[in-house]
């Protein structure tokens, strides 16, 4: 080995660690990213199918039309629903409920970056949002 080539070994073997360090970081972390944003979406999801089940039964009955019940009402049981998944990493959004027709949530879920973390990214919330509308038969 020539004499001006002693400790490159040391220095790639530190650059590559690096990088190996930051690869697997996008991998487990962006992985996790990911997996929360389909659980949102998902939470969000279920939430809106319930509170789209809120119909107003008597108007129903009378007219033969699907209507929902109020807004407070509707937004109750989507928030119920998003607190049934458990853990302080899924939050409820909003609620809105357009005209009597259809329901829109919207949910966060958290996500904590583990290799990431170490250079001070600590990871962020991914939110979904979906709607659902009664149907008619």
């Amino acid at each position: 080995m020539k004499r001006g080539e002693r400790g490159s070994m040391s220095v790639f073997t530190v650059l590559f660690s690096v990088v190996v360090f930051l690869l697997a970081g996008l991998l487990v972390d962006g992985g996790s990213a990911i997996n929360a944003r389909l659980r949102a979406a998902d939470v969000a999801e279920q939430a809106a199918r319930a509170a789209a089940d809120q119909l107003d039964v008597d108007h129903l009955r009378q007219t033969g039309e699907t209507r929902l019940l109020g807004e407070d009402q509707v937004c109750a049981r989507a928030e119920e629903i998003t607190a049934a998944q458990g853990g302080g990493d899924v939050r409820f959004g909003e609620c809105t409920v357009d005209g009597q027709a259809q329901v829109t949530v919207t949910v966060s879920v958290r996500w904590e970056a583990f290799f990431l973390g170490a250079i001070g990214f600590s990871g962020a919330e991914m939110t979904g949002e979906a709607s659902a509308a009664p149907e008619a038969r």
